[in-house]
Order: structure tokens, then sequence, then C-alpha cells
């Protein structure tokens, strides 16, 4: 890793290994192992059930406001509200499905519109939640349905167990994490159990939410506690042999420290390892090059060429995205401003900004020096919102955007609906373009729900006027569907992967 440095053994005297050394020293030592990898492995359970408690909670929030808005609707034509059904899948993150109740009928649904089913109650904890194991539309896939009712009416919205269990894998990567719902239980490999959760063996930490009433339990198996010290502490067994316990811990410790990320980073963006690659992006209905996405690489001198997913969240942390992205713009503005003569004009140039680049006027600057760079009309330059922070609204960020739009600098949603409040960006910031998510592209002819969600955004963009990219297109079927439905734009490698400056501008001068 990039990010870290290997750990260096710290020597000791022969006296310190002639006082230290022998039997007690070891069990000792042995004994303070066991339990500081005990404690390591509970602390480490317990922050892996809040998190996952934090995340349950946070896309409940969304399924929970979608009931809300819905609930009023309950007695009404589903003609009349299908509609509003839809809209509230699209408005809301992880949101499945939406329906309405009527007298314990659900008659009304987002994915078939007029439906009958009697909706029982008592299967639902508490009365508001019901993990099962699929339905009809997909039998072998868990589903969370949260119940909303009043009187006669109730609204039922589903969050597909594709996406809790994927919180289960991914936030219990090194811990068996499970969730609870009712009498029914959820496993890391979306298997829906029915009855108490199992009792974890080794530092299980077990948390109940307070909003929703569903649990989450985390924990290791039998024989975890050797196994983490078989892996972390093989150096410590050495040390307490050979020099006892006191000169063994302080190597311990020297060894699993690090040196900072952001400290390695800043070197790097000194040594200028941080370089830009070029992706094409083509015209939805001529294929032609319409322009690249530009996206940064860490050409590391010794782990080689790093993934930003490695490195982008901790630059975008430290506040160090805001000169790596001035430096890319600059190797880009010299990179490809001797060649804009030749454009195809404009040339689409789409560069990520975060929240960091929001803070204040610099990135209004950065951007009128690399348009200077380029034949005048030459390029339009195309800024990216991504949505790992959330971008909040305020008197700079508002005069910012109006600066930036005043150069005739675009603006875009990258990853459109799969981060913070995409849809109050689109209110607040007047965005220009909005980039669908690959993972919706994915899905085409695969998954239903998907596609609605993806019609729904294009059909959304077509009436804000606005342009829209299809982002990850790789099939051919995929191109097909994009283009029958006039999507503006193509970015995937179908058309090209990711490249370095050389490779792209002789593809472009080829072309």
């Amino acid at each position: 890793m990039p990010l870290t440095r290997r750990h260096r053994r710290k020597r000791s005297t022969r006296i310190v290994v002639t006082l230290l050394s022998g039997l007690l020293p070891v069990v000792l030592g042995s004994v303070i192992l066991y339990m500081q990898a005990e404690r390591t492995l509970q602390q480490s359970a317990g922050e892996t059930a809040e998190q996952a408690l934090r995340q349950f909670d946070l896309m409940l929030d969304n399924t929970a406001e979608a009931a809300r808005m819905l609930l009023p609707l309950a007695g009404k034509n589903c003609e009349e509200v299908k509609l509003a059904l839809r809209e509230q899948v699209t408005r809301r993150p992880f949101v499945r499905s939406t329906n309405l109740v009527w007298d314990n009928n659900l008659y009304c649904s987002s994915l078939f519109g007029e439906f009958k089913e009697v909706v029982n109650a008592g299967n639902y904890h508490d009365g508001r939640l019901w993990l099962m194991n699929g339905n009809p539309v997909t039998p072998d896939t868990a589903l969370l349905i949260y119940r909303l009712s009043n009187g006669r009416g109730g609204a039922l919205t589903t969050l597909d167990g594709y996406h809790l269990s994927n919180i289960l894998r991914l936030i219990g990567r090194q811990t068996l994490l499970m969730l609870q719902v009712g009498e029914n239980w959820l496993s890391a490999d979306g298997n829906v159990h029915k009855g108490s959760l199992p009792v974890l063996p080794v530092a299980q930490s077990v948390l109940e939410s307070q909003r929703y009433g569903f649990k989450v339990s985390a924990g290791f198996p039998k024989g975890e506690i050797w196994r983490y010290m078989a892996a972390e502490y093989p150096p410590l067994f050495s040390l307490l042999l050979f020099f006892g316990v006191v000169s063994g811990a302080i190597g311990h410790f020297i060894q699993q420290r690090s040196t900072s990320p952001s400290h390695e980073m800043l070197r790097a963006l000194e040594a200028g390892e941080f370089i830009p690659y070029f992706q094409p992006v083509v015209y939805g209905d001529s294929k032609r090059w319409s322009g690249a996405e530009v996206l940064m690489r860490w050409n590391h001198p010794k782990e080689g060429l790093v993934r930003p997913d490695l490195f982008i969240p901790f630059a975008e942390h430290s506040g160090l995205i805001v000169p790596m992205t001035r430096s890319l713009m600059q190797q880009t503005a010299v990179l490809l401003g001797p060649q804009s003569a030749t454009f195809n004009k404009p040339f689409h140039v789409g560069i990520n900004i975060a929240a960091s680049h929001c803070h204040d006027l610099e990135l209004v600057k950065d951007c009128r020096d690399f348009l200077a760079a380029f034949e005048p009309g030459s390029v339009e330059l195309v800024l990216e919102l991504t949505e790992r922070e959330l971008i909040e609204p305020n008197d700079i960020t508002l005069e910012l955007f109006e600066q930036l739009r005043a150069l005739g600098v675009k603006i875009a949603i990258d990853d459109f609906g799969t981060g913070h409040s995409s849809l109050g960006y689109l209110r607040t910031f007047k965005v220009d373009f909005l980039k669908i998510d690959q993972s919706f592209i994915a899905m085409i002819g695969i998954d239903a729900l998907s596609r609605h969600i993806l019609d729904s955004i294009i059909e959304l963009s077509a009436k804000l006027d606005l342009g829209i990219v299809a982002e990850g297109v790789e099939t051919q079927a995929q191109v097909d569907y994009l283009t029958a439905h006039k999507v503006s734009f193509l970015q995937g490698y179908l058309f090209g992967k990711p490249m370095p400056a050389a490779d792209f501008i002789r593809a472009l001068n080829d072309r």
C-alpha cells in the first residue's frame, strides 16, 4: 500500500535480553497479548455494529420518508397516484418500490400499477418492518418492507436485500455481521433465516435501533483471537522469546505505527506523481468522440499505478484534493492545449470536483487559467460534482457557481442517484448534465427495477432539458437501449478505457 511504510523492528541490548528472558516473561507477555487481541476485536465488533446501525437507519429514513409522503394518497385511484409512487422510487436512494394499501389490501404498486394483495399486519415487527425472503418479482432475494398506516389507509416502501447484504459484506469484511428484524435475520450472503440471532463466540456486540427496532449483531467465530494473534503478532512472539515483554511491546507498537496518508500524498503531489488519464466520451447518436473525462491516477515510484479509490477518499478528507485537482487541470491544459486547433468544437473536457472545492472562489481562477490555454471556443469545460460529500449551498457556493456559469463552465452531477441529495443539486446549482451511474447501466436487460429507475432519470433529464451521460457502457445491447432512449452521451470500455495522455492524443489524432 502506498499510504503506509514498512515497519522497522527496534533492537534491544544484551542486558535487556538477559534480564527479561525466561519462561515467566514469555507467559506473561502471551497473556497480555491475548487480552489485547480480545479487547481489539471487541472494539472492532462494536465499531462495526455501530457503523452498520447508522447505515441501516439512514436507509430506512429514506423509506420512511417516502411512506410519509405517500400515506395521504392512500385510497385514491391508482392511475392518479402511480406517478407519485414512482417519483418516490426515483428520488429516494435505496427505495426499490412503493405501494398503497386500503383496508389491508395492497391495491397500487410503483412496479405494476394496479395490483391486488392482502396485507397481514401480523407479519410486521412492531407493525412496521418485515424482513422477507423474496417476493414473486425476485423470489430468491431478500426484501425489507416498511409499513406506515393511518386508519384504513397505509403505505408500504421496500428496500432491496442486495443493499442490505452489501452493507453487511462491506462494513463487516473482518467480522460476522447480521441484521435481525423480528423473528427473521439476514446474513452477509443475502439469505434470510428464521429465529433468534446466533450467538457469536468471540466479541459479540448486539445493538438495537432506537428508531426502527431492528438489531445488528457483529462478532467473530470461535478461535478468532488466536487467529488474530497469529496474523498480527508473529514478530511479537519472537521478541517475547528473545528480548522480553518490554522490548517486545515497544517493538510491536513501533511496527504497527505508519506514516500519515496526508503526508505521503503531499510528498507525491510535490513529486508530480498524480497524472491525468483520459477516457473518451462519444455522442449517443453518431458515436463520434465528443470529448473526454479526465481521471486522476497515482504513478507511485514503488507501487506503480494506484487505483483512485485507494487515495481519492483520503485526499478529499484531508483537503488535498483541491491542489491535486489544480495540478491535474494544469497538466491537462499543457497536454491538450496545443491540440485544440484540431478539435471538433466544442470538445468536452470533464473534471471531477468535490465539496472541498466549494469553500472559496479559487476554482474560478483555476478554470479561467485552464480555458486560457485552449483556442477560444475549442473546448467546453464540464465540472462533475462528486457526491461522496454533501455540498452545502451557501453564499460562497452560490457565488462560485454563478461565476463559473459566467465563464461558460458547465456543471454535471456524477453518479446521479447514488449519493447525496441529487435532486437538491438540480434545483440549487442549475446543472447542465446528469451522469447516470454505471450500476444502473449494468442492469439493462437484467433488473426491471433498475431499468425503471434508469427510464425515470432519462425522462427527468428530458423534462428539465438536461444533457445526459451514461457511464460504464460495455455491451452493444446497452448501446442499443440507450440510443433508442436518445441518451446524449455515452462513456465506457466499449468506446475506450482510461488511457495515458500520449495514447489518448494519438487516438484523437487518428480520428
